[in-house]
């Protein structure tokens, strides 16, 4: 996985997902008529956004696959337009205060206030200044490279590239240079991040909020201080299961790198395999408990049937190709893995009854990194009209990670095609976690039989030394995130709030990845870094509770479609590809969209009203006992702070 998850600005909560929440701006719309009643009111901002949405994506689609000052300047104004018109919509709605509505209207009118994560001031000059640094911001992070040498000598590595070090080194400076590297990029940003939130925060409070955060709690059909709480509780379920994977990573980190595999009891950042400690599904050379049994090596023959795929292309040419030749055939051949891995995830959703992608999904999404550009390459996935242009933007290479996402974003994109029949500000999740968990459901019914069918790995045994393997696969991804998707947001909700003071960013952000994931740096990090903006959904302003909340949710899902297929056995064991019924059920449950609350949405598919991680705990219950066979002896748990340095006394000016 990649996490998936999201993207720069969610303006219109649902409108436009992703790994990636990303929305447009409708431009000013027709004189307000003055006996408007509040479903006429409702009926016509339904209309005008629907109405100007897909010119208006269009400009947030180039500003993140053609990053530019042109297509910045385009992104920048249109999401002023929006917000200024949105500011308008929520002015004029305050003339239905106190009066009697269709339900429907009133849930209509709170989801328009709640419609942004990015609330913009009243004051025309600061909503411009917003929108300007928002863009910026973005364009820094997708293009932002880690540069060493001079001149002709100079060697430039993005994002994907310094990826692919942690992913595959195993030499420990190797992986904290490319670690260093990237979290570089983010130091520029700091001074317009600590502007943006002055501004959004003016923004919140023009609505009537404390503060930003407090806005973004309040878009979950309760109270801010219950969601806050409900996140604590679901936490609480979930942390002995972590504790112990982190006691096993460290033990045998620590047996990989003797007296550098942790620091002071903390998982060192640059060696888990992910720039954020968020997956640690590549660290499967270093953490698979039974290397001699079945193999589950998913990015092996994702790179095999590659070159494979190369191979041929490269037999049915004539002769040996000029080097220019070559790199555009390498170019086809990673089309063709990408356009198969994508194929792959649609089949599942296929199987279920769903429909096939649109034609346009096949014609208009970034599959793979172009060349001649720079992009974000952050997944994300795209409702570009509302009705049928859906894209997912990624640049997809033949790994576990990449393909994972796939399906993940696709999941999005079915989300999309079965809510488009509802009124525009109904287009979204039944919160925003519904959203994340729809795809991830699907990937916890890839099962080991799953990819053995599909010719991924080979046929498992029924045995306790592969059940194991399994499990533990799984968790690197799915246990490992959990801590991650909650700390950010706990970090931000400190900033928006006035806690966490602008010269404390970066000792707060440590210090809340101690806590919560047990990770610290192992050299210096002061205040002179601005590591919160080398993780996208910073600068692009995306909330990310729903990640936490949709690690929950998936499980539950998924327990609730297994039981609907008639499974009866080890929950971790189903795989509901090809059954009907489940799909019919998964796909009523995305139609209703946000026109109800998401409590009825759930009880609907799940018979609960109520988040639990119940399903989490069933689903790892083997793993979990022989964790806590392998940590015997060991003395688990981590200190509550990183240790980190000063503002002062870092060295560090990559």
């Amino acid at each position: 996985m990649t996490y998936r998850k999201l993207c720069l600005l969610a303006l219109v909560a649902g409108l436009a997902l992703s790994a990636c929440k990303r929305d447009a701006a409708p431009a000013a719309g027709p004189t307000v008529p003055e006996d408007e009643t509040a479903d006429q009111f409702i009926a016509r901002v339904n209309d005008e956004i629907r109405e100007m949405y897909p010119e208006l994506t269009a400009s947030q689609w180039l500003s993140s696959t053609y990053i530019n000052d042109d297509s910045q300047l385009l992104a920048a104004k249109g999401n002023e337009r929006w917000l200024t018109q949105l500011n308008a919509w929520i002015e004029q709605a305050r003339r239905f205060e106190g009066q009697k509505m269709a339900p429907a209207t009133a849930r209509a009118i709170n989801l328009l206030k709640l419609s942004t994560s990015m609330p913009a001031p009243k004051d025309p000059a600061r909503l411009a200044e917003l929108t300007r640094i928002a863009t910026k911001m973005e364009g820094m992070y997708g293009s932002g490279a880690y540069c060493v040498g001079e001149g002709d000598a100079e060697r430039c590595r993005q994002l994907g590239e310094l990826e692919d070090v942690l992913r595959r080194s195993r030499d420990y400076d190797e992986q904290l240079d490319a670690w260093r590297g990237w979290h570089s990029i983010a130091q520029p940003m700091r001074k317009d991040y600590t502007r943006f939130v002055e501004l959004v925060n003016e923004g919140a409070g023009d609505m009537g909020f404390a503060d930003a955060g407090e806005m973004w709690r309040s878009g979950y059909d309760m109270s801010p201080a219950e969601i806050a709480a409900e996140t604590d509780r679901l936490w609480g379920q979930v942390k002995p299961l972590y504790e112990q994977l982190h006691c096993y990573a460290r033990t045998r980190l620590e047996a990989k790198y003797p007296d550098r595999g942790s620091v002071e009891g903390l998982l060192p950042a640059h060696l888990m395999g992910n720039m954020w400690q968020q997956d640690w599904s590549n660290l499967w050379d270093i953490l698979e408990p039974y290397p001699n049994t079945g193999s589950l090596d998913i990015t092996g023959a994702l790179e095999a049937q590659y070159r494979a795929g190369l191979d041929k292309r490269l037999a049915a040419l004539p002769g040996l190709p000029e080097a220019a030749e070559r790199v555009e055939i390498e170019r086809q051949a990673q089309v063709d893995s990408a356009i198969a891995m994508t194929r792959r995830a649609e089949d599942f959703y296929a199987s279920l009854g769903m429909p096939k992608l649109p034609e346009k999904f096949w014609n208009r999404s970034q599959l793979i990194k172009p060349r001649d550009r720079d992009v974000v390459c952050h997944a994300s996935a795209w409702p570009m009209d509302m009705t049928d242009d859906v894209r997912i933007k990624m640049c997809i290479q033949p790994n576990e990670e990449d393909f994972t996402t796939v399906y993940h974003e696709l999941g999005h994109v079915y989300y999309y095609l079965a809510y488009e029949d509802q009124p525009p500000l109904f287009q979204s999740g039944a919160h925003d976690g519904f959203h994340e968990a729809i795809g991830d459901t699907i990937v916890l019914a890839m099962t080991p039989q799953y990819l053995s069918s599909i010719g991924l790995v080979d046929e498992q045994q029924q045995s306790q030394a592969d059940l194991i393997n399994s499990q533990m696969r799984m968790a690197l991804a799915k246990v490992a995130f959990l801590p991650f998707g909650l700390m950010i947001d706990r970090w931000r909700w400190g900033v928006f709030d006035g806690s966490i003071a602008p010269d404390e960013y970066n000792r707060a952000w440590w210090d809340l990845k101690a806590q919560y994931q047990g990770v610290a740096p192992a050299v210096p990090r002061g205040e002179d870094f601005f590591d919160p903006g080398a993780k996208y959904h910073v600068p692009g302003n995306t909330p990310y509770t729903r990640y936490f909340l949709s690690h929950i949710l998936q499980f539950q899902f998924y327990r609730a479609l297994c039981d609907t297929s008639g499974y009866d056995g080890p929950l971790y064991d189903c795989s509901f590809y090809g059954d009907k019924a489940a799909g019919e059920k998964f796909w009523a449950m995305l139609g209703k969209g946000a026109s109800q609350p998401w409590q009825q949405t759930l009880k609907e598919l799940t018979g609960t009203e109520t988040m639990d991680a119940s399903a989490v705990l069933e689903y790892f219950a083997p793993l979990q006992d022989w964790l806590e066979d392998q940590n015997e002896g060991q003395a688990c748990g981590w200190p509550a702070a990183a240790p980190v340095a000063d503002a002062g006394a870092n060295t560090e000016s990559q």
